[in-house]
């Protein structure tokens, strides 16, 4: 030993003694109260270590590790192979099983052997005093820290046995990336369960311990190498290897990355779970009691998300969609009938792109005819019959009572149609009046009980969807209308189990009657039409399963939805600008984007593959009322209607050129002049006359409304009646 080292030696051992004696001096009192109290296995006992949580989908796999600091999951130390408990002996406790936990010969050893190398290359502190100190004391190096860790180290082994003590030193040590314990460490670096470790793995593990960040194999691959080499020969040292399995340890190539399960949510659905944990009190009293539940209390939280149908759902928005550059994006969102379970969530263009979740955050977006099934509801639960007949003419000025503000209604025209019509061919006017007979306050009261959850002003424009709704409400309202009329809010966490798999809670599915079961079965039939031959055709499946559904567009098309279901599923789909206040025209060839375009598409283009292999399930029927003339009472009567179109057809022939021009016979008027207010005029009425240009019977039957026209003639040409005529809309 040089003279150099010899007198750093000296003077760090001087140094120690004076203040061992000096603090000894001082410290008498507490070593006895240390002594006679019960501070180590108590607070060893009563503080559990931080544990991640695990969110699992509901297949049983991992969708993601909740942790604040700690990456841990505790194993018992018979779930740890033997080669890792000797390797970590070997390097940190030789004597383990054999000293009373503090162990002074290999103190003094470890302080010559720094001392000669100038820095820490041995530590002196037997796993005993490693797992105090981490559990229970604080990092600072001084005597009274150390004095108190020698007591409560000897306390400890007193009362535990060494096999306890080791094994929850293998779940305290810290190894670097977040992960604490082996069984964290072996997922991180290896990808494995502690149980599968082998030799090179256990040396790359144990030598970590005692600088897990200066000897980190991923950032710091040098410096891992070197340190490996040192536990190998260390090993061989001690015979536990030999020379031949030492070389194949160090030439076995270092973990280039960690591959633990995401450390936190980096997907809509995982976050949305987080964020109701957070909120819930079933988790704690305070943010920070639940925050401590969630990401330090080792729960197990089973989720409502099925792996398979959520990437389909992604797949099938990144098929279709088409590519703006990001101008628009889509929200899915499917919900379970029966349950209420979320099977779905694509809330954006990606989590790491928007974290803002579309599908269940915010005021929402406006629906557009989307909506109009919840009028038809209210109209069913009020009495009235998909039979029934209403004006369908666009435009339309409608007053709600002659004092009532007009209000101008446009969109595509039906004239005299029944609601199975309206509803199919989504007719603004006939629903807009609709509405109005019904009453708004009846239309919002329905949506809220079919599970619209925001605000709902009782305005007019709502029965055209002038509001804003979120599509996690659209898809749980419509599986209402697929689950007989029966609400079950839609959750995502089947339940939540705690570190020892004690239940502390459970969904429990109730649901509640909210519409009839008649009502139900008869909004699925108009809404079948909607997919069968009316706005959504493509959203129909190859098979031919009955689906039901409601296409949505807003003004300026901003908002585009499509919302459909089959008696197991009900999806939501929506596209837009992220910032919604873009219209979508001249899309990808389109020359304006509407709820039977993309959103149609995306629907099928999920649920398609989706419901491959399930069963073709049907929808109950129910049987609809006879129908009769609905309107409001400063609408004209259905015989004026008629009359009206009838001259207005016979012109629009004549202007064509389909009809020649009539010919005027204006016989002569009467008048007799007189001063008495009460004297009446007599006109004779004009006659028209058309040339005799057929025999054939005149029968007009609309497709779409149960008026029927008959005229039987044998001078007159056949006039067909526009009464079912307009164009596609919604």
């Amino acid at each position: 030993m040089g003279r150099a080292l010899m007198w750093r030696f000296a003077k760090v051992v001087t140094q120690a003694g004076i203040c061992l004696a000096v603090g000894v001096s001082f410290l008498v009192p507490q070593i006895a109260m240390i002594l006679g109290s019960s501070e180590a296995t108590g607070v060893l006992a009563v503080n559990q270590l931080p544990e991640r949580s695990v969110l699992l989908a509901s297949d049983g796999s991992t969708l993601a590790t909740l942790f604040h600091d700690q990456n841990r999951t505790p194993i018992t130390i018979d779930q740890v192979p033997q080669v890792l408990i000797d390797t970590i002996l070997a390097v940190e406790d030789e004597n383990f099983y054999t000293h009373g936990g503090v162990n002074l010969r290999a103190a003094v050893r470890a302080l010559v052997s720094n001392v000669a190398a100038g820095g820490v290359e041995q530590g002196g502190s037997t796993i005993t005093q490693q797992l105090v100190k981490q559990t229970l004391l604080t990092p600072e190096q001084t005597l009274d820290r150390k004095l108190r860790e020698a007591v409560l180290s000897r306390r400890l082994e007193h009362d535990l046995t060494k096999d306890q003590i080791l094994e929850r030193y293998l779940n305290t040590v810290y190894l670097g990336n977040f992960s604490y314990g082996v069984q964290a460490a072996a997922e991180t670096y290896f990808g494995k369960d502690v149980e599968e470790l082998q030799l090179a793995d256990a040396v790359l593990i144990a030598g970590m311990i005692r600088n897990p960040v200066g000897y980190d194999p991923i950032t710091r691959p040098d410096e891992a190498r070197r340190r490996r080499r040192a536990v190998t020969d260390r090993l061989v040292a001690l015979g536990h290897i030999d020379e031949r399995e030492a070389a194949q340890v160090n030439a076995t190539p270092l973990p280039e990355a960690t591959r633990v399960a995401p450390q936190r949510p980096t997907d809509y659905f995982t976050e949305e779970v987080v964020r109701l944990l957070m909120a819930d009190e079933r988790m704690g009293e305070t943010v920070g009691e639940r925050y401590n539940a969630v990401f330090k209390g080792g729960l197990t939280i089973k989720t409502t998300l099925d792996p398979r149908l959520q990437q389909l759902a992604l797949d099938a928005a990144n098929s279709t969609l088409p590519d703006t550059n990001g101008r628009f994006t889509a929200a899915i969102v499917s919900v379970q009938p029966g349950t209420g379970a979320v099977r779905t969530l694509v809330g954006g263009p990606g989590f790491e792109q928007l974290n803002y979740n579309i599908a269940t955050q915010g005021v929402g977006r406006q629906p557009g005819s989307s909506f109009k099934p919840f009028v038809l509801a209210a109209a069913l639960e009020n009495g009235l019959s998909p039979n029934d007949t209403i004006d369908g003419t666009s435009p339309c000025t409608i007053r709600e009572s002659p004092k009532a503000t007009p209000w101008t209604v446009r969109g595509a025209g039906g004239g005299i149609l029944d609601l199975w019509s309206a509803t199919s061919r989504s007719i603004n006017c006939a629903y807009a009046r609709l509405a109005l007979i019904v009453g708004i306050d009846k239309v919002a009261e329905t949506a809220k009980k079919l599970g619209i959850t925001t605000e709902l002003p009782e305005y007019p424009s709502m029965a055209l969807g002038g509001i804003e709704v979120r599509p996690l409400d659209m898809a749980a309202a419509y599986a209402t209308f697929a689950a007989d009329g029966v609400y079950h809010k839609p959750y995502y966490i089947e339940e939540v189990r705690d570190r020892s798999g004690k239940l502390l809670f459970r969904e429990d599915g109730r649901g509640e009657q909210v519409i009839s079961s008649k009502t139900a079965r008869l909004v699925n039939q108009a809404l079948r039409g909607v997919v069968s031959g009316g706005t959504g055709t493509r959203a129909r499946f190859a098979d031919g399963r009955q689906v039901a559904g409601k296409t949505g567009t807003t003004n300026k098309n901003r908002d585009v939805w499509f919302v459909g279901y089959v008696p197991q599923l009900s999806t939501a789909v929506w596209m837009g600008s992220a910032t919604g206040l873009e219209s979508m025209t001249n899309v990808a060839g389109l020359s304006q984007v509407f709820g039977g375009t993309f959103p149609a598409r995306i629907w099928q283009a999920f649920m398609g593959p989706a419901m491959e292999g399930v069963e073709m399930a049907v929808f109950p029927p129910a049987r609809a009322a006879g129908g009769k003339y609905l309107r409001l009472g400063t609408d004209p009567t259905r015989e004026e209607i008629e009359a009206r179109l009838m001259e207005e057809e016979l012109q629009r022939q004549i202007d064509a050129g389909l009809l020649p021009a009539p010919t005027d016979t204006i016989p002569t008027s009467t008048t007799t002049p007189t001063t008495v207010p009460d004297t009446t005029t007599t006109t004779t009425p004009r006659v028209i006359q058309w040339p005799t240009t057929s025999t054939t019977p005149s029968t007009s039957t609309p497709t779409t409304s149960p008026a029927t026209t008959t005229t039987t003639s044998t001078t007159t040409t056949p006039i067909s009646l526009p009464f079912g005529s307009g164009s596609t809309g919604g």
